[in-house]
């Protein structure tokens, strides 16, 4: 398979897509970040801009005119404009596709119990899993990746969504608090997104897992504690009772604490190997937002 060195970024100002675009940087690799042609969003020196409306065919051509790959990065509320955006670079001559699949793996999302919503609330990113695996049928120089990495470990932390909440030293804890699940901060994730690049062949047409960690909710905690020095208040909420509200945190929070479920990847699941991951050390990522 060709090499890849041109990549167009689409999301690039958003958290993960900073670390996703300074993976790309600092991997070498000639970046051009696509903005709506409204914004002003600013990128490191090096990084090429080119605004779009996104809508028409027109413009997404001239954006991805001699691209070898596209990354998206978009924002779960804006995925149905991804569609689109595929179709446009399958026939603008892009080798790769990295879709924004980051988070849940959705082709395992088949696996849920009956009566889940988790795929309807996800159905943008089924959708275009479905057409990814359709057009590279139709074209074999058209490639795409999924790469899933569960939970953002790190900025979880930061914004509660792994059930801690630092600034007050309070944790929400899950049914036992002992369901293992995986993680990955964001830095990682930017880094696994340059190494499929740098490894075409390797990923080509499938879905990846990655993460930084596998933990539970008790052991965070306890570094927690540990690290601040102090007795934090808990709360124990069993899932049964947030399983029927709806949102997509909620269900999330189904999904990845609720005990016995086992829907995190298992270490002999993850490509962190192939793609030259490392684990990271966890108690240094919990102590560092902590400070």
């Amino acid at each position: 398979m060709t090499s890849i060195k041109n990549v167009a970024i689409i999301g690039g100002a958003g958290n993960l897509g900073g670390a996703v675009l300074k993976a790309l940087v600092d991997d070498g690799f000639n970046v051009t970040a696509l903005t709506r042609e409204n914004t002003d969003s600013k990128f490191p020196g090096g990084v090429r801009v080119h605004k779009t409306d996104y809508n028409s065919d027109s413009s997404l051509e001239s954006a991805f005119k001699d691209q070898d790959a596209v990354v998206s990065v978009i924002a779960t509320t804006g995925l149905i404009t991804q569609l689109k955006i595929i179709e446009v670079a399958a026939k603008s001559g892009v080798k790769r596709f990295i879709p924004s699949e980051f988070g849940v793996n959705v082709e395992k999302l088949e696996e849920l119990e009956e009566g889940s919503r988790l795929r309807d609330v996800l159905g943008a990113k089924v959708k275009a899993g479905e057409l990814l695996k359709k057009l590279s049928s139709e074209n074999k120089d058209f490639t795409w990746t999924g790469i899933s990495t569960n939970l953002f470990f790190d900025w979880g932390l930061k914004h509660g969504s792994l059930g801690l909440n630092l600034s007050s030293k309070s944790a929400t804890i899950y049914d036992s608090g002992n369901e293992p699940f995986t993680g990955t901060n964001l830095g990682a994730i930017g880094a696994a997104v340059a190494s499929v690049l740098k490894h075409p062949a390797e990923t080509a047409n499938k879905y990846i897992d990655i993460s930084s960690f596998r933990t539970t909710q008790n052991e965070i905690l306890a570094i927690a504690e540990e690290e601040s020095s102090s007795k934090w208040d808990v709360t124990h909420v069993q899932t049964d009772n947030i399983k029927s509200l709806g949102s997509f945190a909620d269900l999330l929070k189904v999904h990845t604490f609720r005990d016995g479920e086992g829907k995190s990847p298992k270490e002999a699941d993850l490509s962190n190997d192939l793609l030259g991951l490392q684990k990271e050390d966890l108690k240094e990522t919990i102590k560092k937002a902590l400070e």
